[in-house]
């Protein structure tokens, strides 16, 4: 029974340092030859045809530098939104405005934290 363990254990950290040699643009890859089989799944030709363009665009021109640097835009992007909403925020509140503006403005500021913290999990 040990060494069954052991072995699940072994085999599990094995896969775990397999995944993270992977590329970048290996896992996007897999990501749209996944999101194919999807819509394959569910009849949808459009979007198979879509997800085929970019998998040929992505098999001829994709770096891993240039997922990172594309994936940081984004990242900057939205930390500039997050900012923008936090100071709309801030000048409700200084303003004395109703409680229905600043609950709005405090929404669009939660949602774009959340945004936030997705495009931060994301490897690229």
């Amino acid at each position: 029974m040990k060494y069954q363990v052991l072995l699940g254990v072994a085999l599990f950290s094995l896969s775990g340092s397999l995944l993270a040699a992977e590329s970048l643009c290996e896992q996007k890859e897999q990501d749209i030859q996944r999101e194919i089989g999807m819509a394959q799944k569910h009849n949808n030709q459009r979007r198979v045809n879509g997800l085929e363009r970019a998998l040929t665009e992505v098999r001829a021109d994709c770096s891993d530098k240039k997922l990172e640097a594309a994936h940081l835009e984004r990242i900057n992007a939205q930390k500039q939104k997050v900012a923008e909403r936090e100071h709309a925020l801030r000048e409700e509140r200084e303003e004395g405005r109703d409680r229905d503006k600043i609950a709005k403005r405090q929404e669009k500021l939660d949602e774009a934290r959340r945004e936030l913290k997705k495009l931060q999990a994301e490897p690229y």
